[in-house]
């Protein structure tokens, strides 16, 4: 039998052949998935859009300096009103299951669950006026009821007539039909 003795040239250059093959092959699936970049958006949303975001969270912040500010107690701590307002949103949309993985979240954090109580029957008194297709009418009415949990809705008499667009008459408003009389007035003469 004749015998086959390596080279350490051989055996040095095998190994560095299978790192190369492994670097080879590992690129290429980067290179395949990193394509060309986007072009950018030239007409100038990128600015719009950070400002947007910027006011938004400028909103939030002042909304929870807001809470503090109006809250006694630890429901005002900032992580008690954004978890609290959350899981009144949760329940508001009937995610009930998320809902309360939030609130035990909430009972974690040392936040009273009372207030979670009385801001969702709060919302309940609101429920005529929210809009499900506006998502800033929740926001909204569930940030008033975390701030002040008695508030009541204004009367629907209260509220201003819709605005008309364009040149289209506005419409007449409704009058209180005459109370019947007794017995029918003479004609005057």
């Amino acid at each position: 039998m004749r015998r086959r003795v390596l080279d350490p040239r051989v055996a040095v250059l095998r190994r560095f052949a299978a790192a190369g093959l492994a670097l080879l092959i590992g690129s290429a699936g980067a290179f395949a998935q990193s394509g060309t970049p986007a072009p950018q958006d030239q007409s100038g949303k990128p600015p719009a859009n950070a400002a947007d975001a910027n006011k938004d969270n400028q909103r939030k912040a002042d909304e929870f300096v807001e809470a503090s500010q109006a809250i006694n107690g630890p429901a005002g701590n900032p992580e008690c009103v954004w978890l609290g307002r959350r899981v009144v949103r949760l329940m508001w949309r009937d995610d009930l299951d998320t809902a309360f993985r939030h609130l035990d979240l909430y009972d974690r954090f040392g936040c009273p669950g009372g207030h979670v109580q009385a801001t969702f029957r709060c919302l309940t008194r609101f429920g005529g006026q929210i809009d499900p297709k506006v998502a800033e009418t929740l926001d909204s009415r569930i940030h008033v009821c975390w701030i002040n949990p008695g508030a009541q809705p204004q009367a629907a008499a209260a509220s201003p007539p819709p605005a008309t667009a364009g040149n289209a008459a506005p419409a007449p408003a409704a009058s209180p039909s005459p109370a019947p009389s007794a017995s029918p007035a003479p004609p005057a003469k």
